[in-house]
């Protein structure tokens, strides 16, 4: 089925009642060197990202029987909320089946929005499979999270705010799971503004598109491995693939490092939270993957992480950055000799986040412990100080 500019259109007027259009917010962090990134802030938006854009326009376009019957979808989370929300508005039955490893904050939601949340499988292929059996049983009508055209169509009034918000943008950069939001975004841009740039970017560890724009043809990956969950998708949409394969001018890749730390700078120095699949457009910009001058739009996809992985990803985002470092010293076992530790540890101007001291561990010793300080510093080069000074002190350490 074709998607003309027509039914963006429509789309966004169906839209204009029930949601808010995202602010594109100026990012310093992200600007210089001839560009100036605004980013489209799609993680506050209703349920937290997206998806509930497709998602109301797929239900808004069913007959009153095929909502009677009920909607089911498969989701890794954020499609899940974007239906079950659409479904509550129009007193749809809704069944969502999702990866037993999907956020608990997207489980969470999806059940307070009222949807029968069933969990199945590991990835959100897994979930899809599960779905159609749920679905061939039940008779209820599949809302696909992203090879659909009513679906695509709703996701493209993303574009369409972009072009009225900046109207001089050169390029757009969003990332791609399914590649129905890029797919939606780039017929609604390159229909009214050719010239402009449509630029996705996948996780290294699942670039399901790139792998399709090689072989010609959609094809499966053998595997996936991303902290990216929501644009986690073994193969992407048919019809996103076609509209893809046409429009697009680029695809790049980031890693789970590149995306950790754009979660942790967007966090800190943005005031934004993101999940690993609402980084990645940001990500690709930090990391250069991106040769291009002038405004720039990036699209924040959802913002739906789990506290327990955002604090790992924190954690991790300052070791790597050298602002939080765990070091294992060997002190002798007798009362004074931790806190003369700690005084030489007081001098490197570290603040101490926890001590953990064990005087059972064999590796140390008769009569020593072993002790693991962990300590909040500045960079990499104030670490080094920090274990030249603890040498020079007689502390060696690892």
């Amino acid at each position: 089925m074709d998607i003309t500019l027509g039914d963006i259109l429509e789309a966004r007027e169906r839209l204009r009642p029930i949601l808010f259009p995202t602010e594109l917010v100026p990012s310093t962090v992200l600007s210089g060197d001839g560009r100036e990134v605004c980013l489209k802030t799609e993680s506050l938006q209703v349920t937290g990202s997206f998806k509930v854009r497709g998602a109301y326009i797929k239900l808004a376009s069913l007959t009153c029987d095929e909502r009677a019957q009920g909607v089911i979808a498969s989701s890794a989370g954020n499609h899940a909320q974007g239906v079950a929300l659409a479904a509550r508005m129009f007193q749809t039955p809704a069944t969502i089946v999702m990866p037993e490893g999907a956020p608990l904050a997207k489980i969470a939601g999806t059940r307070e929005l009222g949807a029968n949340v069933i969990l199945s499988g590991m990835t959100y292929d897994d979930a899809y499979h599960k779905a159609r059996e749920v679905q061939a049983q039940t008779g209820a009508t599949f809302v696909h999270p992203f090879d659909d055209a009513k679906v695509i169509a709703g996701q493209g009034t993303i574009g369409l705010e972009i072009l009225q918000d900046l109207p001089d943008v050169r390029a757009i950069v969003a990332p791609i799971g399914g590649g129905g939001m890029i797919a939606g975004i780039a017929l609604a841009v390159k229909r009214l503004k050719p010239e402009i740039k449509i630029i996705g970017v996948e996780a290294e560890g699942c670039a399901s598109m790139k792998a399709a724009i090689a072989a010609g043809r959609p094809v499966e990956l053998e595997s996936i491995n991303t902290i990216a969950d929501g644009i986690a998708v073994r193969k992407v949409g048919e019809l996103p693939y076609k509209i893809c394969a046409e429009l697009l001018d680029d695809i790049v890749t980031v890693d789970d490092d590149e995306i950790a730390q754009t979660i942790l700078l967007l966090l800190e120095r943005s005031k934004i939270i993101t999940e690993g699949a609402g980084a990645c457009a940001a990500a690709a910009l930090l990391y250069n993957k991106i040769a291009v001058s002038g405004k720039i739009a990036a699209v924040l996809s959802g913002g739906n992480i789990d506290v327990t992985m955002l604090s790992r990803i924190i954690d991790k985002g300052m070791m790597k950055a050298g602002r939080l470092v765990t070091l294992q010293t060997i002190i002798e076992d007798k009362p004074g000799r931790l806190h003369r530790l700690l005084k030489v540890v007081s001098q490197t101007e570290a603040n101490v986040v926890s001590i953990a001291h064990d005087r059972t561990n064999l590796e140390a010793g008769l009569n020593k412990a072993m002790l693991q300080l962990t300590l909040e510093t500045q960079d990499h080069a104030h670490i080094e100080r920090i274990v030249g000074i603890m040498r020079d002190a007689g502390y060696s350490t690892i």
